[in-house]
């Protein structure tokens, strides 16, 4: 049946849908770790970095369907042909089998099952992990049309449950308050900037060009047809997720400042979770990492492969 808008619940779903793809295992390392480096300047960090992993792929997401552009392609060609074909070409290949789909499978594995298996048969471990991860992500992605079943009702919310356990614990129990933490040199006077960064590399700038088709989709297959209405129903969707990003953005920021009060910097994000996990939920904090990191990569690796699969049959080949 035919509407001009989504109802509350389907815009929720759809919202969760977005996140659920926007938000992997970087969206947690990069913060964390930018919280231990900022400490007493977090919030300038935190500005900074919403500008970029919040603002932008949330605008990527809304010049999609504003522009009333069928897919990246359309909407690039604007330019030229040549053009389009291939930043098109360039930029799905990018977030998706060059690099950020092999990271979803190396970064939920390094940090969240590696700690629990030990250095014994590393190798294999991590050949039967990545295995498995990626036969549920061929399970799921050969279903295109049930990917707000998927990611936005079924792994996006254990998701956030696991997520919610281990920021609560850690924000009731501050090892220091965030106040009290001297940043790093680099943040004493360029924290906007350096947030701004850190915001980038997250991805998310680019990725929203691509799952903004994906999202689109996702609203006309709900029932919403015309152009416009498909646009602000996008948009709107878009703002709900992009208010949920930046909520856990400034909590796992905070949780990262704060752990200065128990660990010295680590080297990466990665680390930080690890000791901030082990330390609060004791063995069972292993666990929840593994569950949250692994959920996180899983839904974002599942909507780059839809839409890096949906833009190459369609339109590139």
């Amino acid at each position: 049946m035919k509407k001009n808008k989504l109802t509350m619940r389907e815009t929720i779903v759809v919202a969760s849908t977005l996140f659920g793809m926007f938000f992997g295992a970087g969206n947690l390392i990069f913060p964390v770790h930018l919280g231990q480096m900022a400490g007493s300047n977090s919030w300038p960090a935190i500005i900074g970095f919403c500008i970029t992993a919040v603002t932008i792929p949330i605008l990527a997401v809304a010049a999609i369907g504003n522009t009333h552009s069928d897919d990246l392609l359309h909407l690039s060609s604007k330019v030229s042909g040549w053009y389009g074909v291939v930043f098109t070409a360039a930029l799905y290949l990018t977030i998706g089998p060059f690099f950020a789909i092999p990271r979803c499978a190396s970064v939920s594995f390094t940090t969240g099952i590696a700690p629990l298996v030990g250095e014994s048969h590393f190798r294999l471990w991590q050949f039967i992990f990545s295995f498995v991860f990626f036969a549920f992500v061929m399970y799921f992605s050969l279903r295109p049309g049930k990917i707000t079943t998927w990611i936005g009702r079924i792994i996006n919310p254990l998701f956030l449950a696991f997520l919610a356990i281990l920021v609560i614990v850690s924000l009731i129990r501050p090892g220091a308050p965030m106040s009290s933490v001297e940043p790093v040199e680099a943040y004493r006077s360029g924290a906007l900037f350096n947030g701004f960064i850190e915001g980038y590399g997250t991805m998310d700038a680019i990725a929203g060009l691509a799952f903004g088709i994906v999202i689109i989709n996702v609203v006309r297959d709900l029932g919403v047809d015309r152009d416009e209405d498909v646009a602000r129903e996008t948009l709107k969707s878009g703002v709900f997720t992009g208010l949920l990003m930046a909520l856990i953005y400034i909590l796992t920021i905070i949780m990262g400042a704060q752990s200065r009060g128990l660990f010295e910097l680590s080297d990466n994000g990665g680390i930080a979770l690890t000791q901030i996990a082990g330390h609060y939920l004791g063995g069972f904090g292993s666990f929840v990492l593994a569950f949250t990191i692994t959920f996180a990569c899983l839904k974002t690796a599942i909507g780059l492969v839809t839409s890096c699969s949906e833009m190459f049959i369609k339109e590139l080949l």
